[in-house]
């Protein structure tokens, strides 16, 4: 297991850091750079989109033949991490969910047509795309079986669908959707996903959820179902695969959230550390004080666990495992880490760090749905529990 970069993707990660720190970190002292909802201002975002383009760092996960780099998973690691050193880094790179794990599951199950049809247009950044699986109670939410929306048979070609989801990410913008639903009672064949675009009729977007915030572009919306229709065509793997294409999906999903959050803590200690260096207060800067040091040392120490968690589960993914358990340490103690960051940058800056001077407060109120996303904290510690109960001290193998 050496995690050392080679020099194609150390590249990478440099040429990433040093176009966020000239061309994204600046758009952050200006409120002209935001929309409504705290994210970066979409016209200007395709300004800087273009520049990626051209830079060649465009859509990372997503294959060359498409318009992607077409890097390994511990490529994206190391670049999504520098992408994320900016709160509006990764959607100016097209690796920002929920398009980034649309894209991914697309290039693995999708058939050439559906490809050419719901995935290039995602790639080249023509659209934006929307993952629809969760649902109110008593609906499907961290356990995909108890899914509620059902797709029909109409006829011999095709599906018609009903049922509401909610909290369903990016909604309000995306045009390319991939909707999971009930296609029968089969506890491990009764889920089936979909492809669906935004102008087909049959279903509406009843509301924007209003949330702690800041947003992703398009929000977290509720939407209502009545008479869908889908054609076998548009069906993503076979009937009955609905559970396969969410756990293709959600699994290297989750590890990329962790690679962004690792770049919005480590910003957080930037940002931390300036502050503290230059802070003097009762006559001693607030750098030299041990409290300080301690705080920072912790936090330090707890992003690069991150990091090898992360470069762990990347490097067996790559090698064809799913690596279940070791993306589910990553997503709890990620979740963890970058709610300690933001906190521990808000406390050492002070009142500077509770206001909007600082992007602090901003990583603050993001780091909470940290520990709810694809997964709330608790699922993945069961998953733990049962991975140890089933596997017992070879849990910590090597191998």
């Amino acid at each position: 297991m050496d995690f050392t970069l080679s020099p194609e993707l150390d590249d990478i990660r440099l040429r990433t850091r040093a176009f966020v720190a000239e061309h994204i970190q600046p758009l952050e002292q200006d409120a002209d750079s935001y929309d409504a909802h705290e994210n970066i201002r979409i016209d200007l975002m395709r300004e800087v989109q273009k520049k990626a383009k051209e830079a060649g760092l465009w859509s990372p996960q997503a294959p060359k033949e498409f318009g992607g780099m077409g890097l390994p998973v511990v490529g994206w690691a190391a670049m999504y991490e520098e992408a994320n050193r900016s709160i509006f880094g990764p959607v100016c790179f097209n690796c920002s969910a929920p398009d980034d794990g649309n894209m991914n599951v697309l290039a693995r199950l999708g058939t050439p047509a559906q490809k050419d049809r719901w995935l290039r247009p995602i790639v080249e950044g023509r659209v934006r795309s929307a993952f629809v699986m969760t649902e109110p109670h008593p609906g499907a939410g961290s356990d995909p079986g108890m899914m509620l929306t059902r797709a029909e048979r109409r006829g011999t070609s095709g599906w018609r669908v009903s049922g509401r989801k909610w909290f369903i990410t990016g909604a309000g913008v995306a045009e390319h959707f991939i909707l999971i639903a009930r296609t029968s009672d089969d506890p491990r064949r009764g889920l089936t996903a979909f492809l669906f675009h935004r102008d087909q009729p049959g279903w509406e977007i009843v509301r924007r959820i209003p949330i702690m915030g800041p947003e992703e572009h398009g929000g977290h919306c509720e939407l209502v179902f009545d008479g869908l229709e889908i054609d076998d065509e548009n069906v993503l793997a076979d009937v009955g695969d609905g559970l396969r294409v969410t756990q293709t999906r959600l699994g290297p999903a989750r590890l990329t959230h962790c690679m962004r959050w690792l770049g919005l803590s480590k910003r957080c200690m930037e940002i931390a550390v300036a502050y503290a260096n230059e802070r003097v207060g009762f006559g001693v800067r607030l750098a030299d004080r041990e409290s300080t040091q301690m705080k920072l040392g912790r936090l330090a120490a707890a992003i690069q666990t991150g990091r090898l968690l992360v470069m762990h589960a990347a490097w067996k993914i790559d090698r064809g495992d799913k690596a279940q358990k070791e993306v589910s340490m990553a997503k709890i103690h990620c979740a963890d880490t970058l709610h300690m960051a933001a906190d521990v940058g808000v406390q050492i800056n002070g009142a500077r760090g509770y206001s909007k001077d600082t992007v602090l407060e901003w990583i603050y109120r993001y780091a909470r749905q940290a520990r709810l996303v694809d997964g709330a904290s608790e699922v993945h510690e069961m998953i733990l529990s049962r991975s140890f109960a089933r596997e017992g001290v070879d849990f910590w193998a090597w191998g």
